[in-house]
């Protein structure tokens, strides 16, 4: 993360960015090689969710992913119970739905509470000027020229007071003709706060990438290996990082949802469009503590508590899936193993969300 002295926007940057990160880096996987028959449906799916059968499978990157990070490892044996799960992401129209009967008003659009944000940071971080700290969210932009250092995510992030669900890119736009469109600047509270209107709940990490994964037990992506496929499955960005999108896919940020084939359990958008929030905590011990065990964990939830030696100011969630900025030469995190860390006070233009619901 980004911090840069007397400067909100990189302040915030520095606790709440959270994006694709650069590439690099087991598994003898058997994802979906239920020990036990598929489960079947208890009852017929609710409107606009299918049934995931639920099983076995290895959670964590295939041996012959070499874009894998090592958070991804290593692979572990995994057993969930079936759910039913939201064919695509909560979109506009259902979140203001949500809204126009319950009156929420989500964090991006509330005051900021200084005192809360600044248990957060480091100690001494001065507060900003009062004209700055208002309710905001942070928006993409575009760099004039190359980017040398990926890393430093602050050349394409920028805070914009405005930013909401209402205001994607800024308080100048709107969602208008945008209902099929993904809901973004979701912070983790707004998500539960509508799964709770909804009675569902948010997936846990090992839930959604197994029903990504959709029994392809080898497969890198949802539909395979070939990277050749990306442009025609997923909305990711084409061209150079973070300078021009050549829009290959259709769509340069935000794509209404299904507009690319579903996997194999019927689910859309299960890589790229937007991140997804899961209830686990991130914490990069998780997975050797699970793997250590030589057994198969039933039913995870995640960690007991988040650690991120990288932020370790902040206590964040697992977010899966990609966005529309993941591209090969910055994090490929359209690949069914990719995870990433977002602190759950935080709401990106690129981050959403869908639901499930146990039998």
């Amino acid at each position: 993360m980004i911090s840069k002295p007397l400067n909100f926007i990189y302040l915030v940057s520095f606790m709440l960015i959270l994006g694709c990160k650069s590439k690099t880096e087991k598994l003898d996987n058997s994802a979906n090689s239920n020990t036990e028959s598929p489960q079947k449906p208890p009852a017929k799916a609710p409107e606009g969710m299918v049934w995931i059968p639920g099983g076995e499978f290895m959670q964590g990157a295939v041996p012959n992913d070499r874009m894998a990070m090592g958070h991804e490892k290593p692979a572990h044996k995994v057993y969930v119970d079936g759910f039913f799960m939201d064919i695509h992401e909560v979109t506009n129209n259902e979140f203001a739905k949500f809204v126009d009967e319950t009156g929420y008003v989500t964090v991006a659009e509330r005051e900021i509470d200084w005192e809360e944000m600044k248990k957060q940071l480091p100690a001494g971080t001065e507060k900003p000027h009062d004209s700055i700290l208002q309710p905001g969210s942070l928006i993409f932009k575009k760099t004039k020229s190359s980017v040398p250092n990926l890393y430093d995510y602050s050349q394409w992030w920028e805070w914009k007071i405005g930013a909401d669900w209402r205001h994607p890119n800024g308080p100048d736009t709107n969602i208008e003709g945008k209902d099929d469109h993904p809901v973004v600047h979701i912070a983790y509270e707004d998500a539960l706060a509508y799964c709770e209107w909804a009675g569902r709940r948010l997936p846990t990490e090992a839930e959604w990438e197994f029903a990504a994964r959709a029994g392809r037990s080898d497969s890198k992506f949802f539909w395979g290996d070939d990277i050749s496929q990306l442009s025609s499955h997923a909305n990711s960005w084409e061209g150079e990082f973070p300078v021009e999108n050549t829009m290959e896919d259709g769509f340069e940020r935000r794509a209404p949802v299904m507009s690319y084939p579903k996997n194999d359990f019927g689910l859309y958008d299960m890589a790229g469009n937007v991140w997804e929030w899961t209830s686990d905590w991130y914490n990069t011990n998780y997975y050797e503590e699970l793997a250590s065990s030589n057994e198969t964990t039933q039913n995870p939830t995640g960690a007991t508590r988040a650690f991120n030696p990288n932020n370790p100011y902040a206590e964040e969630r697992v977010i899966k899936g990609g966005s529309f900025l993941c591209s090969a030469s910055y994090c490929a995190s359209y690949r069914i193993s990719a995870r990433m860390a977002t602190s759950p006070d935080s709401g990106q233009e690129h981050l959403g969300f869908r639901t499930v619901m146990s039998e």
